[in-house]
C-alpha cells in the first residue's frame, strides 16, 4: 500500500475508489482494446524502441530528415554559386591581363564602359528606345 504523507486511508475510505475509477478503463472499452488484433512483432519491445528512435530522429530531433535535406540543398546551392564566381574572377583576371598589356586597350575600355572622355572632345550618346 502507498502510504502518502499527511494522508490517512482509514480517515477517506472513499479515496480508494475515486482512483479506481480514474485509473482504470471502463469494461466495454476495455474489451474494445482486446479485440484489437496488433502482431506479435508490434508487441515487441525492441520493435517499438526502434520505431520511437526512428519517429524521434525523423522528426522531433534538431537534425531531422528535414532539416538535414534543407541544409543539403544550401550546400549544393552555394557550391554551384562558388563555381560560378569562380569562372568570373577567371574572366574578370583575363580581362584585367588584356587592359594592362597595352595603353589603347585601356583607353578603349575606359571610353566604352565609363563614357571617358578627352579634354577638347565632345560625347554623344545614342540608345535604342524599344
Amino acid at each position: 500500500m502507498v502510504n502518502i504523507p499527511g494522508f490517512d486511508l482509514r480517515q477517506n475510505p472513499d479515496f480508494f475508489w475515486v482512483w479506481h475509477e480514474f485509473c482504470t478503463f471502463p469494461p466495454d472499452m476495455l474489451s474494445k482494446l482486446k479485440s484489437i488484433k496488433i502482431p506479435a512483432y508490434m508487441r515487441n519491445k525492441y520493435f517499438v524502441s526502434a520505431a520511437a528512435f526512428v519517429i524521434w530522429l525523423a522528426f522531433i530531433d534538431s537534425k531531422n530528415f528535414i532539416s538535414q535535406y534543407e541544409l543539403t540543398s544550401e550546400v549544393n546551392k552555394l557550391e554551384e554559386q562558388k563555381a560560378f564566381f569562380s569562372e568570373e574572377i577567371v574572366k574578370t583576371r583575363k580581362e584585367q591581363e588584356e587592359l594592362l598589356s597595352s595603353p589603347d586597350k585601356l583607353e578603349k575600355f575606359a571610353r566604352e564602359k565609363y563614357l571617358m572622355k578627352k579634354d577638347d572632345e565632345d560625347l554623344f550618346i545614342f540608345t535604342e528606345e524599344e
